[in-house]
């Protein structure tokens, strides 16, 4: 497409708009590693852009960049035609740059209420200006969640905002970010929180600003939330350009920019009609939330047991039980035919249970550490001699995990703060792999990984469970259910609505079945 000409929803060109935002031969390099190449890439007011790229393909640079985060770039960047020095965060947004981050961590502040939380940016700039204190606070949130279609009561507006879900702190730092009317807003997997509903509620909220002439740079691995929203869709790899699309979208070229080979939107469950293995893991009248039916479920050894189910069906509490970190408040568990009641994870460690957990950077990782350190934390008993860590096997550890998952890393020293979000994933799962597990749980494991890194993962899990282990795998995205598991689970508020194999455990029937147990 020239430079000089625009294209709109319906393919017909007219005369050139100033973009929202462009780069042009943006580039980077960390330690003498190029990250990004002579990026190009203008955004147009009132237009959804979909940034596609496999880990490490250096999306995550691109978005500091444009946030403020990374000043040491070359090239040039422009806000509505004007040059800028995105110098920080707070210059960014002064430029009308607003980026909703993937780490959902990073978009709230511990201590205030969700009030507080929502209003955070007037608050900041009042100076002690009581008309944002006590009542009129509270009617200013009322006021911006109103607008935003959100329905939070005063109660929950005057919580503290860490007492939130993580579905709720999504949304909550995405309303944060529409206050002031972005001219251009950065989405980066905005649903890998979300239930379906809220996703929906989501993808309303971005017709409106595009519709108000904000432009949004989308960037989610799920291709149906891009096939329905973006205008148009750009790929990266290696830090390069490959692709640049307007709709209707080619899926096979734009994987294909975007792996370097050929690759398939879909995967073919692995068939299997019934039960092989024994029971691994044997949970009989095991309660997940009170007021619900119990449940009897078995975990059999050499087979992927997916559980689907949308946000609250149960998942996390079911993997946290099994797991010691929360004990199930009702029934029994049996391991290998043996009582099983772990207190806490340590108890279910020794026993062979292993868990990644649904957020991984509450619950797995530890910034600044190096690879070598998080992946060896909880075996630090077997690499130490007297009390001492033996570096030199911890070290050996860790470039054998980035080795078998193929993390993108610089070495095993570099710290998880440097990679992609799929590549810290990779070594969350890499670590509870170091050491084979009885049962392997993973919970959510894809959140806000590219279908390589997806792909990695599954292959990991299903070659464990083919070495005779228990692999039990929650999601809320049936896709990702049936593309690794032998057996399709339905939950729904802590009750269990399907449990099969093969043809009964086919796409539609399963989606029923959500869908009537909701």
């Amino acid at each position: 497409m020239s430079p000089t000409e625009t294209t709109d929803t319906a393919g017909t060109a007219g005369p050139a708009e100033t973009p929202a935002v462009s780069l042009t031969d943006v580039s980077m390099a960390f330690g003498g590693k190029t990250v990004l190449a002579s990026v190009s890439l203008d955004i147009a007011p009132g237009s959804v852009v979909a940034l596609l790229g496999a880990n490490g393909a250096g999306k995550s640079t691109l978005i500091k960049i444009l946030s403020g985060v990374h000043t040491d770039h070359g090239g040039d960047v422009r806000v509505a035609g004007e040059s800028a020095a995105l110098q920080s965060p707070l210059a960014a947004r002064q430029l009308g740059i607003q980026t909703v981050h993937q780490r959902i961590s990073e978009g709230i502040v511990p201590g205030l209420t969700v009030a507080e939380n929502l209003v955070f940016e007037e608050l900041a700039q009042s100076r002690g200006n009581p008309f944002l204190n006590g009542g009129r606070l509270l009617a200013r949130a009322r006021e911006i969640q109103a607008g935003l279609g959100l329905d939070w009561s005063d109660s929950l507006l005057k919580r503290d905002v860490t007492e939130l879900g993580i579905s709720d702190r999504q949304l909550l730092i995405l309303a944060r970010a529409l206050v002031t009317r972005p001219r251009l807003l950065i989405l980066d997997e905005p649903t890998s929180a979300l239930s379906a509903a809220e996703a929906e509620r989501l993808f309303a909220l971005v017709e409106r600003m595009r519709d108000d002439g904000i432009a949004v740079l989308y960037v989610s691995h799920r291709l149906g939330e891009i096939d329905a929203l973006a205008d148009r869709l750009v790929v990266l790899r290696d830090g390069r350009l490959t692709e640049d699309q307007a709709k209707p979208f080619d899926w096979d070229a734009a994987l294909r920019a975007m792996l370097a080979q050929a690759h398939e939107t879909t995967t073919a469950r692995p068939v299997r009609e019934g039960a092989s293995g024994d029971a691994v893991l044997s949970l009989r009248g095991v309660r997940l939330f009170e007021g619900r039916a119990p449940l009897d479920l078995d975990v059999r050894a050499g087979e992927v047991t997916g559980v689907v189910g949308l946000l609250g069906a149960g998942k996390t509490e079911l993997a946290r039980g099994l797991f010691g970190a929360e004990p199930f408040a009702a029934g029994s568990v049996a391991l290998d035919g043996k009582e099983f009641a772990p207190r806490r994870p340590a108890d279910a460690i020794r026993a062979g249970i292993h868990l990644v957990p649904e957020d991984r950077h509450a619950d797995a990782l530890v910034p600044g550490w190096s690879l070598a350190q998080n992946i060896s934390l909880p075996f630090l008993k077997s690499l130490s001699r007297a009390g001492l860590v033996q570096r030199g096997k911890e070290d050996a550890l860790g470039r054998a995990t980035i080795e078998a998952l193929g993390v993108v890393a610089r070495d095993e020293h570099s710290t998880v703060e440097e990679l992609s979000g799929g590549n810290q994933q990779k070594v969350v799962v890499g670590r509870w792999l170091a050491h084979t597990p009885r049962v392997l749980i993973l919970d959510e494991p894809f959140r806000g990984v590219d279908i390589g890194a997806r792909r990695d993962i599954g292959r990991r899990a299903r070659s464990l469970a083919a070495e005779g282990a228990a692999v039990l795998v929650l999601s809320a995205d049936v896709d990702e259910i049936l593309e690794i598991a032998d057996r399709v689970v339905v939950l729904a508020s802590g009750e269990i609505h399907l449990d099969a194999y093969g043809e009964d455990a086919e796409r539609d029937r399963v989606i029923q079945t959500i869908a009537v147990s909701v």
